[in-house]
């Protein structure tokens, strides 16, 4: 006996047109052979960051050399750099500054010799954080400059931007980092602190994974496998919605490659 029951899509709407035009604004650039033959699933594993370090000072080096090989961009002209650190907010005993300025995690500009990258020395408590900060700042440079603007004009660069990092193959560094809460410990002080980062949801990049991996042919169970226990539940419901939809992956598939002519730099070169 078959069940009537269908279950409930995680993205409806104008969520999931945005989704859907994205890849197609991302595949129209940057998909062709490229995207199926080179571009990968970046793991947590030393298979992806196999670099030992000897020194603090050489984590964020090796570490963005890395997130720079599997975005295909090692010939793209970026210098990385070391923000100075945040003031000390504990005076001693049980004295804290409130709202104490503190610099972004992560900065990017781009200049006539190309892009600067500055990070937060805070990021090295957090690799999985400064691997998709180093990605989503490296998207920003790969789409920069195009003439098209992202799906519903550039006001919407940003959103956008967090979807090409997974594009890059780096969605469950995205995934796992939009929201950190955890405890922290100041000398005297213990207490709990939380982060936000970037513009989308949770929800709404686990279903960005799920489309990446689907177009990849990748089995959901190696990206759920390090994604957040509690969001695994939800990556597979993106799963099997797309696999109840599939026009809208013939439709991102369907999209005419135009070629590596608005690459600033050659890529995976």
């Amino acid at each position: 006996m078959f069940s009537l029951f269908k279950p409930r899509s995680v993205l409806v709407g104008s969520d999931l047109d945005f989704q859907i035009e994205t890849y197609k604004y991302l595949m129209k650039y940057f998909g062709g052979e490229s995207f199926y033959t080179k571009t990968k699933l970046v793991l947590p594993t030393d298979e992806f960051f196999p670099d030992s370090v000897s020194s603090e000072d050489e984590i964020a080096s090796k570490t963005f050399h890395q997130v720079k090989k599997h975005s295909g961009m090692c010939l793209w002209p970026c210098q990385l750099i070391a923000q100075e650190p945040d003031p000390n907010r504990h005076l001693g005993g049980t004295l804290l500054i409130r709202n104490a300025p503190s610099l972004p995690r992560c900065t990017y500009s781009l200049g006539e010799e190309g892009a600067e990258i500055t990070f937060n020395p805070n990021l090295l408590r957090n690799p999985v954080m400064m691997v998709a900060l180093f990605a989503n700042r490296l998207a920003f440079y790969l789409t920069q400059e195009l003439t098209e603007s992202p799906p519903g004009g550039w006001s919407n660069l940003g959103y956008a931007n967090d979807i090409t990092a997974v594009f890059l193959g780096f969605g469950i560094f995205s995934v796992n980092s939009v929201f950190n809460f955890q405890q922290f410990s100041d000398g005297e002080i213990i207490g709990w602190m939380s982060e936000r980062n970037g513009c989308l949801s949770d929800v709404e990049l686990l279903f960005a994974l799920a489309i990446f991996c689907k177009l990849k042919g990748i089995n959901p169970v190696v990206a759920a496998s390090h994604i957040k226990p509690a969001l695994r539940k939800i990556f597979y419901n993106c799963i099997k919605q797309i696999d109840a939809n599939e026009d809208f992956l013939s439709e991102i598939e369907s999209v005419e490659f135009v070629g590596d002519q608005y690459h600033k730099h050659p890529r995976f070169s």
